[in-house]
């Protein structure tokens, strides 16, 4: 049975350009935010804006599992950007991620929170809160086996569309659960839009 997809004319029916994610993920996370994250399943259409991301921007950044170099689970990153890198925490939890850079450098974006889109046509609902990482791959139903899938292909189980409405009204903070990472817990690599009640611990 083929997956919905969405009308021509809406919104949801076009993805971001895999030249968004060809940069640093210190570019590309602030700017994600205010994206829509869409998941294409046989009930219908799910969208959700998101609301808050988490750069990891290379082999030198000690939170970002590119400084292992490349191994089985990182190969993706120094792939093709705007593919998905999806991994296991506490090898239970997956948490989604938009591989950036040009290809053979390694950074990605966390997604950490989106919002629901209530009152857009054509959706069905999100099928858990998505605030916080594991909650949102719970939300969309985001699986191990959407790893290295094309986040820019709007044909996709899984791929993010441009943003729509007002701009987010940005904050940036530091990471959260990477204090193992020395000096680089402190660096202010957590973006989210302050003004929505969907972001996650620790608040702005």
């Amino acid at each position: 049975m083929p997956l919905p997809r969405p009308k021509k004319n809406n919104f949801f029916s076009r993805a971001l350009p895999r030249s968004f994610f060809g940069r640093n993920a210190l570019d590309v996370a602030p700017d994600l935010v205010g994206c829509v994250l869409v998941r294409r399943s046989a009930d219908g259409l799910r969208a959700g804006r998101i609301v808050e991301t988490e750069a990891y921007i290379g082999e030198h950044d000690l939170a970002c599992h590119a400084r292992a170099g490349r191994t089985g689970r990182t190969d993706v990153m120094y792939g093709e950007p705007g593919h998905a890198y999806v991994y296991l925490i506490y090898g239970v939890h997956p948490m989604l991620n938009a591989v950036c850079s040009p290809e053979g450098e390694a950074s990605a974006v966390l997604i950490r929170a989106a919002e629901a889109l209530p009152g857009a046509p054509g959706l069905v609902p999100l099928l858990h809160s998505a605030t916080g990482p594991g909650n949102l791959c719970k939300a969309f139903d985001v699986r191990l086996r959407h790893n290295r899938d094309d986040l820019c292909d709007p044909d996709a189980e899984l791929f993010v569309a441009p943003g729509q409405g007002p701009a987010p009204r940005l904050w940036k903070g530091p990471r959260v659960g990477v204090d193992y990472s020395g000096h680089w817990a402190r660096r202010k690599l957590r973006f989210l839009d302050k003004a929505s009640a969907a972001v996650s611990r620790p608040r702005p």
